[in-house]
């Protein structure tokens, strides 16, 4: 599913649910987009300005420590190649 898509069925939906009840809505909707291979830049693109998609995007990826760990790894890769660019 496309992350635009799923922004806008967000956006039809959204209204339909309580606002205490938005916040785990919201959560489902990340887990889905995710579990489905979705790029995290793609749901920030497609879900600007929406809050509550904001928030339970980024209580994901602190509680991802898979993806905590792809990143921090990059950085290291990263910094190895650039001392091995510099000898």
């Amino acid at each position: 599913m496309s992350e635009a898509i799923a922004s806008e069925i967000w956006g039809e939906l959204k209204r339909f649910v309580n606002t205490v009840d938005r916040a785990e809505a919201a959560e489902t909707v990340i887990q889905i987009l995710m579990d489905n291979d979705s790029d995290v830049e793609d749901i920030r693109v497609a879900f600007k300005g929406d809050t509550d998609i904001k928030r339970a995007l980024t209580a994901y990826l602190d509680n991802d420590k898979d993806y905590a760990v792809e990143d921090e790894e990059d950085e290291y890769e990263e910094e190895d190649e650039d001392q091995d660019w510099e000898n």
